[in-house]
């Protein structure tokens, strides 16, 4: 094998040393905020679409959001088959992007949740849509709060403690019991209803009660029954809540929760 001055083995030299090629006409150079220029929020996040590895990606969600609360219809060309009303450029302008946000339960339990309540509280969004724990974890965190933890806690040893960790979080059984307590009555009302008036629950008509009930401002059920901003759940049984109506039809049987069912509340 033929070998370079250096002693290098040719091959070793070609795969490590080889000449590159020229970078794409337009290529981003990595480059982060510099905070001696100071400390501007709008500045720091659009630093992040050149910082590189998740920044990027939260840089690129940003813009999409930015687009999305810039577009109006009036940004589209008007279709052969537009409705008469929506032809008129000034109505056009006035149509917005619906947008919908989708949570998962454990960004609730954490102290991501104030965001979250912020953007319903300001109409930010204009649906929201969760899990059960979601649902249920806004509201235990009125009754009382959780805490911090480790992610390396054994649940075993939490267990005979009475206390449940959601990753680095830990909730005292006695939260689930105070929601258990709230629940209750609500329940109970929910059934007179459907009884009384022949009404059939959805989970979204669930919820809105649930966010009418709650009087805590740092609730986002209590904003988003206020704003009028509908939250979606299908699988709100699939936790803790799913646990209060089978130990309320126990003692009281009979509550309907139609899940296919649509809600008549609008927007």
């Amino acid at each position: 094998m033929a070998r370079p001055a250096d002693g290098l083995p040719l091959a070793l030299q070609e795969a490590v040393l080889g000449e590159s090629e020229s970078m794409p006409e337009g290529s981003e150079t990595v480059r982060g905020h510099d905070f001696n220029s100071g400390c501007d929020m709008n500045a720091v996040m659009a630093a992040f679409m050149h910082t590189g590895f998740q920044a990027t990606n939260l840089a690129l969600a940003i813009a999409e959001v930015r687009k999305m609360r810039a577009w109006r219809l009036s940004d589209e060309p008007v279709a052969p088959d537009e409705d008469e009303e929506l032809r008129d450029p000034a109505a056009r302008a006035k149509v917005r992007c619906t947008i919908f946000m989708g949570v998962t339960s454990n960004l609730i339990s954490a102290g991501t949740r104030e965001t979250i309540r912020w953007l319903v509280e300001h109409r930010k969004i204009d649906c929201l849509v969760t899990t059960g724990g979601g649902i249920e974890e806004d509201i235990m965190k009125c009754l009382a709060p959780h805490y911090m933890g480790d992610f390396e806690l054994r649940g075993a040893d939490l267990r005979k403690k009475g206390i449940n960790r959601i990753g680095n979080l830990l909730v005292p059984n006695n939260n689930y019991c105070k929601f258990e307590d709230w629940m209750r009555p609500i329940l109970d009302e929910m059934l007179r209803e459907q009884k009384e008036d022949g009404r059939v629950w959805c989970p979204q008509q669930m919820i809105s009660r649930l966010g009418e009930v709650v009087d805590h401002k740092e609730s986002i059920l209590y904003w988003a029954h206020r704003n009028n901003i509908p939250v979606y759940c299908p699988a709100i049984t699939d936790g803790s809540i799913g646990d209060m109506i089978y130990f309320h039809s126990f003692k009281n049987p009979g509550l309907v929760l139609d899940i296919a069912q649509v809600s008549s509340r609008s927007k």
